[in-house]
């Protein structure tokens, strides 16, 4: 299983980022695909997950109204559409795959990819 993400870069607050994950040996429209981030010195923490069947988005607080999750399945690939970045977006993103369907809260990723920095600052 590969997941690569790309994307990532400097922004200003406010500004935004698409953030794209091409999967392979995972099929996103079989599996959950997530995203999550690690910023330095801190825990990683859930960012956004859409289910296969691409019909539940789920978000965390600090990012809700914000980022949107989507997918292409033609052409195997996750996005998060980041907006109205804020300096505490700072972090490392990674795109996560499930081995189901399905997505509640706490449910486990077994595939990783390496992430892409996002950098917000002025």
């Amino acid at each position: 299983v590969q997941l690569q993400a790309s994307g990532g870069g400097l922004v200003q607050p406010g500004g935004s980022l698409r953030l794209s994950c091409a999967a392979s040996g995972r099929t996103v429209s079989r599996h959950a695909m997530g995203w999550f981030r690690r910023a330095p010195g801190k825990e990683r923490e859930f960012v956004a997950v859409i289910t296969a069947s691409g019909g539940d988005t789920f978000y965390a607080d600090s990012v809700k109204g914000r980022f949107t999750i989507s997918r292409h399945i033609a052409k195997n690939m996750v996005y998060l559409q980041t907006n109205s970045l804020k300096p505490e977006d700072t972090a490392r993103y990674y795109c996560a795959a499930r081995d189901h369907a399905n997505y509640y809260p706490g449910a486990s990723f077994t595939a990783w990819g390496r992430g892409t920095q996002v950098t917000v600052s002025s």
